[in-house]
């Protein structure tokens, strides 16, 4: 059989066959690869924007860095897990500020996350019913993440400004709580200013996204809890609690993630150099590297802290899908 009548004999063959199969195979193959092809430039660009410069901050991590190599940091001499014994060794300057730093930010992102869960969601249940204004209401509350950052963190500089700004006038002036005006952006007070801050561009998100997850409460669930005698906070306990469990999980980690990796609001409201009480290991590790010039060390801290947050998001997910399958069985 030449190869006109082969080509004319697997045209002709009826569907089903293997020749019919061989015909579409082509097909089937090119359909396959457009996704992949579609997602080849994004990809790409993931590569060239965050892969690349996390392995070369993973191997400027293992030099002795610092600005007379900074123009050609290939040349600067190999040091090891010099980096990385310095950084942790808790008994010296380097290690003792850096595990401070890490139990400020575990301390203020605790906080933070509690704070903008329970304010969000309060929020979105208070908005659950319709009445007037609901859309206006809604809109004002998300405000504070429509704004930027630094338009939104440099309006509360000048609100807590010790002489002139608006927190002590209300405080002090009209509500006469304390003796004298309080320092906002220096001392231990720092680290609460700097918590009002978070919780107050960080809520919008979190009522945002419970509010999306209340779409998807069937509303039959509190009518007949309502005809059973449930009060409000049974139906919020036994309905919304449960049906929100699984939006409460993706939210509670995106919060972490962005709270403990926060260096916008904290630079913003403090400049360079963040007060002890308020220094979150983001802005410690650009002092350990733009300030002191010591980018190895600095790099070292960063590889430390994207290891700790591995560990503490594997974790996290690992427990939630146990529960999740454990709620199921």
């Amino acid at each position: 059989m030449t190869t006109h009548t082969l080509e004319e004999s697997v045209a002709k063959s009826p569907p089903g066959t293997a020749a019919s199969s061989a015909r579409r195979r082509p097909g089937r193959i090119r359909r396959a690869g457009l996704p992949y092809l579609l997602l080849l430039p994004a990809l790409v660009l993931e590569l060239l924007v965050h892969l690349v410069p996390m392995v070369i901050g993973i191997v400027m991590s293992f030099k002795e860095l610092t600005q007379f190599y900074i123009r050609d940091w290939g040349t600067a001499p190999w040091s090891g897990l010099g980096n990385y014994r310095l950084s942790v060794d808790f008994h010296a300057p380097v290690g003792a500020a850096l595990l401070h730093s890490f139990l400020v930010t575990v301390g203020f992102t605790l906080l933070s996350v509690a704070l903008c869960w329970l304010i969000g969601t309060a929020a979105a249940l208070f908005l659950q019913d319709t009445f007037r204004g609901r859309g206006l209401l809604r809109a004002l509350f998300l405000v504070p993440y429509a704004l930027p950052v630094y338009a939104a963190v440099i309006t509360w500089v000048f609100m807590f400004q010790h002489d002139n700004g608006l927190v002590n006038h209300v405080l002090h002036d009209q509500l006469h709580i304390g003796a004298k005006p309080a320092f906002w952006l220096i001392g231990d007070n720092s680290f609460y200013a700097l918590l009002t801050v978070s919780v107050w561009k960080g809520w919008p998100f979190a009522f945002l996204m419970v509010t999306a997850g209340l779409q998807n409460i069937p509303g039959e669930l509190y009518e007949a809890a309502a005809l059973d005698g449930a009060g409000m906070w049974q139906r919020i306990r036994r309905i919304t609690v449960p049906s929100l469990r699984p939006v409460n999980q993706v939210l509670v980690l995106v919060l972490f993630l962005w709270t403990f990796n926060d260096f916008n609001t904290p630079y913003v409201l403090f400049g360079r150099s963040a007060p002890e009480a308020a220094d979150l290991v983001s802005v410690h590790i650009y002092q350990a590297s733009f300030v002191t010039w010591n980018f190895g060390t600095g790099s070292a801290m960063s590889v430390l802290l994207l290891l700790f947050l591995l560990v503490v998001t594997g974790g996290y997910l690992l427990a939630t899908t146990r529960e999740r399958r454990t709620s199921d069985v």
